[in-house]
């Protein structure tokens, strides 16, 4: 198939599974990541073999997975999200890291690289994928939210830091120099950031907002590649430099354009989760190894074993340290959302594969078992949350058409 037939079978996929997941959720919410990773599956190589891996199409995938960072990182509001709530939600992280090599270790039998990307991998939480979750039961602008996205940003920073200076391939010394350097000079654009726009800045960003100009917009746009390309010169995963761009985007916006950054945002917003990050979740199925997950048995007995690691090595600690303020209830949904993870699971195992350090049985176990907290976790959560009516869904939602 060519490239553009390959491209049109993934989006007709990605128009037909939100169609699934809204008639379904009249009985049951499945998250909409599921049907786009199960829909990817079904036309991928192990089932219909319809797709198969294609070069163009696995860098609009990238480009989809750094849009999702991007969004998980301008989410994070520092004026909320400090103090006692950010350093437990470290402590948890690290925590969750020695825990995670140190299981990884044992269960690999004492092999030093497959211990870090699978411990690693065990740390991780898909902020980006819980997001509209707790948009849509009305979590977010509460303490609830607060604090799970404390615990969420340090889990999706985290995993890219120690992948930065376990998986880069090179020394950790050297790693750690170059990100200490690209720190430096993102402390420096934070710095710009802050400082106050001139005013013609303002005024062009009202003047192209409903107009083909669109400067704002392109302005995002700009600042996520360039910081791309920083990480990039650096030889750090371009992970990083999409979070620190997310970040970087809300400062200047909330100086420039404090009245119209929700709708700069909804229109960058449009354009992930309406083209890239749907592409991403598709092609992560298409690349899903099925075969080496049902070959064997081991990958398979593998499964619930790293799924329940996953409880265990991030939900646990996150359980233990969450801030005094959130009751039981709140401590078991914060602890489901935090080991609910997918994205840099798919990404890790990958670079994994690619230094040929875990074989293709235990990265398909790992990405479904990823696959299945993210199915699982998230639904949890949210009826421990509406269970005590502590869950609000905002007034114009649609009861089964949500943006999961």
């Amino acid at each position: 198939m060519s490239h553009a037939g390959t491209l049109v079978l993934i989006m007709a996929v990605a128009v037909l599974a939100p169609l699934l997941a809204y008639g379904l959720g009249r009985w049951i919410r499945v998250p909409l990541v599921i049907f786009e990773i199960v829909l990817g599956i079904l036309i991928g190589p192990d089932v219909l073999g319809w797709v198969h891996e294609e070069q163009v199409i696995d860098t609009l995938a990238d480009l989809g997975l750094c849009m999702l960072i991007f969004l998980a990182g301008y989410e994070i509001e520092f004026a909320t999200v400090r103090g006692d709530t950010l350093r437990r939600s470290v402590w948890a992280w690290v925590v969750s890291l020695a825990l995670g090599l140190g299981l990884a270790f044992a269960l690999s039998g004492a092999d030093v690289d497959k211990s870090f990307v699978i411990g690693t991998a065990l740390t991780s939480t898909a902020l980006g994928t819980i997001l509209p979750i707790l948009r849509d039961s009305g979590d977010l602008r509460g303490r609830f939210g607060t604090v799970v996205m404390a615990f969420g940003a340090v889990g999706e920073f985290g995993p890219i830091i120690a992948m930065a200076l376990l998986l880069s391939g090179r020394g950790p010394g050297e790693s750690a120099v170059l990100l200490v350097a690209f720190a430096a000079v993102t402390a420096a654009a934070v710095f710009w950031a802050l400082r106050p726009r001139p005013p013609w800045f303002s005024r062009v960003i009202a003047a192209t907002l409903h107009s083909s100009g669109q400067f704002a917009v392109r302005f995002v746009m700009l600042l996520l590649t360039g910081m791309l390309a920083l990480a990039y010169v650096f030889g750090l995963d371009s992970l990083l430099g999409a979070f620190a761009a997310g970040m970087l985007t809300r400062l200047v916006l909330q100086g420039a354009a404090p009245g119209s950054g929700e709708e700069i945002l909804g229109r960058v917003e449009a354009m992930g989760f309406g083209f890239l990050v749907p592409l991403f979740f598709v092609v992560t199925g298409v690349e899903f190894d099925l075969a080496s997950l049902l070959d064997g048995g081991r990958a398979l007995a593998l499964l619930p074993v790293f799924l329940l690691l996953f409880l265990v090595v991030r939900g646990l600690p996150v359980y233990l340290l969450a801030p005094r303020d959130q009751g039981r209830s709140e401590r078991a949904a914060l602890s489901l959302y935090a080991s609910t993870c997918l994205p840099l699971v798919v990404a890790i195992t990958t670079i994994g594969l690619e230094e040929r350090v875990v074989g293709a049985g235990e990265a398909a176990a790992l990405v479904g078992a990823a696959m299945i907290s993210v199915l699982v976790f998230p639904l949890l959560a949210l009826r421990l949350r509406t269970a005590r009516g502590e869950a609000r869904v905002p007034e114009g939602a649609s009861p089964g058409f949500e943006s999961w």
